[in-house]
């Protein structure tokens, strides 16, 4: 995280149960003032970075106010984070998110170790543990462990996404989907493999493709034994078990077992012919039939005789 032009570290800090008495080991001399802590509370802390303004350079910039709306929601944030702008209604909300800079987390889940910032974030986790699911869908009395869980999946019977992309009206349910799919026309790819330093605009795709270097396949079928490095992979491998089909076609009634599949078998109703021969313009409804056609060019012949 970059704050005006210096690297942002995590601050070492004791632990506790009691977010607002966590304290700051040897903060040592302030970047701006070179005043010298040797230990203080989170919240005197928060208010000398305020004083240091030379270090929150235009902290302002992210919260312009946009409409009447948006002004409104302003005035109810008070507290801004002296790190990252953030706002917030109140101080101990705050202190809570302080804690995402300085890496401390104090609450520990006891049976995965998981660490938590909050500790009402270790009580939703737990109830994966438990298998408790308090909240329920009025309409499909499908049960959810987290409340929001539980909205997002409502939209599937109201049809409401309320967040739309301004460039190309697409819309979509959380604001966090709506923050992915924006980077598809800024171009941005913030993660970014240390390995082979190819770029990723999701975090999950850049884990997803970590694999590759570390050969890790932890999603593994009980039937088989057989490892997936994806977990999307083993569930449709899981489908050759069951020998589930959920795809089906709406004209014939025909069922897949991949979406693919249905999409390529819909090209028989529809005609279309989305790969076309570079070289000879000859189109083709599948991928694999325009590679076999490409040999007619390349004189390539892969299956010999034995």
């Amino acid at each position: 995280m970059q704050v005006s032009g210096r690297e942002h570290q995590s601050l070492p800090v004791k632990t506790g149960g009691n977010v607002a008495n966590l304290q700051i080991k040897d903060r040592g001399p302030c970047p701006v003032c070179k005043k010298h802590f040797p230990e203080l509370k989170l919240g005197p802390f928060i208010k000398h970075r305020y004083r240091c303004k030379g270090e929150i350079s235009q902290r302002e910039v992210s919260y312009l106010p946009v409409d009447r709306e948006d002004n409104s929601r302003l005035r109810n944030k008070k507290h801004l984070c002296p790190l990252c702008s953030k706002g917030f209604r109140t101080v101990a909300s705050l202190k809570v998110h302080f804690l995402i800079h300085t890496g401390e987390k104090p609450y520990r889940c006891s049976q995965c170790h998981k660490r938590f910032t909050q500790s009402g974030n270790l009580t939703v986790h737990q109830r994966l543990h438990k298998g408790v699911k308090p909240f329920k869908c009025e309409h499909c009395n499908k049960c959810f462990a987290q409340k929001r869980t539980l909205k997002v999946h409502q939209s599937v019977h109201t049809g409401e996404k309320p967040h739309k992309c301004k460039q190309c009206n697409r819309r979509f349910v959380q604001t966090q989907d709506l923050l992915k799919h924006l980077r598809i026309h800024t171009g941005e790819k913030p993660y970014e493999c240390k390995q082979c330093n190819k770029c990723f605009a999701q975090k999950n795709n850049l884990t997803i493709h970590q694999r590759t270097h570390t050969g890790e396949k932890p999603y593994e079928c009980d039937q088989c034994h057989k490892h997936f490095s994806q977990s999307c992979s083993l569930a449709i491998h899981i489908r050759l078990h069951t020998g589930e089909k959920p795809y089906e076609c709406k004209q014939c009634k025909k069922c897949f077992a991949h979406s693919g599949s249905l999409r390529a078998h819909m090209r028989t109703h529809t005609g279309e012919t989305p790969y076309q021969c570079k070289q000879c313009k000859k189109c083709f409804k599948y991928s694999g039939s325009l590679r076999v056609h490409m040999r007619t060019h390349t004189g390539e012949k892969p299956h010999e005789c034995k």
